[in-house]
């Protein structure tokens, strides 16, 4: 067998050049800086890609990346073993629920929160085009990436798998519809990272025991939602004689009375970046408090990111509503097991 027919082959590109600093991220980050600024210290374009524990980077070297970005600085941050609950047993010291927050504040910074591999390939084509293309635009991506194991889906072929590119890149696009039901309530759910699999869960959930038709989308970008959304809200405030404009988060998910729901292994602040801009009743679930080491299933159960809250939310909203009678709601909350005297885990 040739050597490079195995599986454990591995191999170093001589184009390229793998830097291993050790546990360093302020040095290693100036090694990133220096090369992201290469094209106009030495004219000499470069495409530096930075992976690091997700929770180490903004938060202890936020400084840095907010120089990196008034320098003009372009390359691609890739934060690891992302998300609160994804990371398991490490506990609070590791468990990052709030980089893309923290990243958000920078205006140079393009962040992506992503769930499959055809998401994560989109998104590096498109950074990669922006930087170094023909017009090379002075930005840096931050993309999370997560460490938990699951079967990725291939990105569609033709004008659907065209569609989806397109959504990835602008920050939201549907990944399932609704299943039939024999009522006519009707919601739909938000995830991003890993949370996809809690959305599906909860999808089913809802069609099987209480009718509900949860159609659910992929959002690689709440920050790029936001981002446009101010836009076409400061287009509109200083265009008053022209017909307004719509946010893309408020267009693809329509208006009227049918909740809809985000979940994210991050802080609720992360897709709580777009609430005002949905015109439905909106409500999000996500992992605030302190990080904890235990199984993945423990930890989305205690931070109340599983498929029955998930589930709950959405019939909480319908009650709220005037869709569903609360006892539905009382009734699902003791079915699925949900503790409902417990104290909120961002107060433990």
């Amino acid at each position: 067998m040739c050597i490079r027919d195995r599986p454990l082959h591995y191999a170093e590109s001589t184009s390229g050049q793998v830097l291993q600093e050790g546990i360093t991220e302020a040095g290693a980050l100036a090694s990133f800086t220096a090369l992201a600024t290469a094209y106009a210290t030495w004219g000499h374009p470069m495409l530096p890609v930075f992976l690091f524990y997700s929770m180490f980077g903004f938060q202890r070297v936020g400084d840095l990346t907010w120089a990196l970005g008034d320098i003009r600085g372009r390359g691609i941050l890739a934060g690891c073993t992302a998300g609160r609950t994804t990371l398991q047993g490490e506990g609070l010291q590791h468990d990052d629920g709030h980089s893309p927050l923290l990243a958000s504040v920078n205006p140079a910074a393009m962040i992506y929160d992503a769930s499959f591999a055809y998401e994560v390939a989109v998104i590096m084509q498109d950074a990669i085009t922006r930087m170094l293309g023909a017009h090379p635009e002075d930005r840096f991506w931050y993309l999370t990436l997560y460490n938990e194991t699951y079967p990725m889906p291939a990105l569609p072929e033709g004008e659907e798998g065209a569609a989806i590119s397109r959504g990835i890149v602008e920050g939201i696009y549907r990944f399932s519809a609704g299943p039939e039901t024999d009522t006519d309530l009707r919601a739909s759910l938000c995830f991003s990272g890993p949370m996809w699999r809690v959305a599906q869960e909860a999808q089913q959930l809802l069609a099987d025991r209480w009718g509900v038709s949860a159609d659910t989308w992929a959002v690689t970008s709440w920050s790029q939602l936001r981002r446009n959304a101010l836009e076409v809200e400061r287009w509109n405030r200083l265009h008053p004689e022209e017909g307004p404009r719509h946010a893309l988060v408020t267009e693809v998910l329509g208006a009227g009375p049918d909740p809809v729901v985000a979940i994210t292994d991050y802080m609720r602040a992360v897709p709580d970046q777009v609430a005002r801009f949905i015109d439905r009743r909106y409500t999000s679930l996500g992992t605030d408090g302190f990080g904890r080491s235990d199984a993945r299933a423990a930890l989305r159960e205690h931070f109340e990111v599983d498929a029955a809250h998930l589930a709950v939310a959405v019939l909480s909203e319908l009650a709220r509503a005037g869709q569903l009678d609360t006892a539905v709601v009382q009734s699902a909350i003791a079915t699925l097991g949900i503790d409902a005297a417990r104290a909120a885990p961002f107060l433990i």
